[in-house]
């Protein structure tokens, strides 16, 4: 039986500092609902400004710290810091992932060792460090983001090592809800289709949005706030019953 959902409850977003970002979103909407925030970035003083302008918003507790997530201490060192000023942690929301359109016979160990370590080692580093926390307490919520272009092998901005990367987010969640269920905490995956972000090269033209919408059965390409959304739903008390599982959230890109 797992313990109560507490009413005060934290939640830590990697990734969360860019302006036009999913997780600055994902922020914003859920210190809306209720949420304390705790924000992770490779900017440090990009993730304190934007926890503090999300606290000065809704009056929550927010709190900044700066990591490369790949670097296991100090993603380590980033969720005690956090941890030590929100409220019980009862979720993490991994956005922090990089994009890589490098071709196939191109890719280099670097870019390789680059890509992975960040999509894939920073969401095993902060999550396992978060979920030590949740299993202490016996309830808990953890979100790993993929991407269609793990579904489809790529024919996105982004290819191979991202693709393989964002596959490997998939399977480390399924394998977390596996273990960590009878301790009441779930793991699930959002795989979001073209977003409307900067990771997508750049700002986009109505041309682009439209030509990537054009894959997808919904006349447009998503928002953060379509995203943001998910999560809030995903680690929200109303989803304790789902793990293991990735929500598509992608205009109909991939139907399976």
């Amino acid at each position: 039986m797992s313990a109560v959902f507490p009413a005060e409850r934290a939640v830590i977003l990697t990734g969360a500092a860019s302006p036009r970002g999913i997780g600055r979103a994902t922020a914003h909407h859920l210190a809306e609902r209720g949420w304390s925030v705790g924000i992770i970035d490779v900017d440090a003083d990009a993730a304190r400004a934007a926890a503090r302008e999300v606290a000065d918003a809704y009056g929550v507790v927010a709190a900044g710290a700066g990591a490369d997530v790949s670097n296991r201490e100090a993603a380590v060192a980033a969720v005690d810091e956090l941890e030590a000023a929100l409220p019980q942690l009862v979720a993490v929301v991994n956005f922090a992932g990089v994009s890589s359109p490098v071709p196939y016979l191109e890719v280099t160990p670097e870019e390789w060792h680059r890509v992975e370590g960040i999509n894939l080692d920073g969401v095993h580093w902060v999550t396992q460090r978060v979920a030590r926390t949740l299993v202490s307490h016996g309830v808990g919520r953890i979100v790993g983001i993929s991407s269609v272009s793990a579904q489809r092998g790529g024919g996105t901005y982004s290819k191979t090592p991202y693709s393989a990367s964002k596959a490997g987010v998939i399977g480390l969640m399924r394998s977390i809800a596996r273990e960590l269920g009878p301790h009441g905490v779930t793991a699930n995956v959002i795989s979001p289709g073209p977003i409307d972000t900067d990771i997508m090269g750049g700002t986009l033209t109505e041309e682009r949005k439209a030509a990537m919408a054009a894959d997808g059965v919904l006349p447009r390409i998503g928002t953060p706030r379509d995203i943001a959304a998910a999560v809030a739903y995903l680690i929200s008390e109303d989803a304790g019953f789902v793990t293991g599982q990735t929500l598509n959230v992608d205009g109909g890109l991939y139907m399976h």
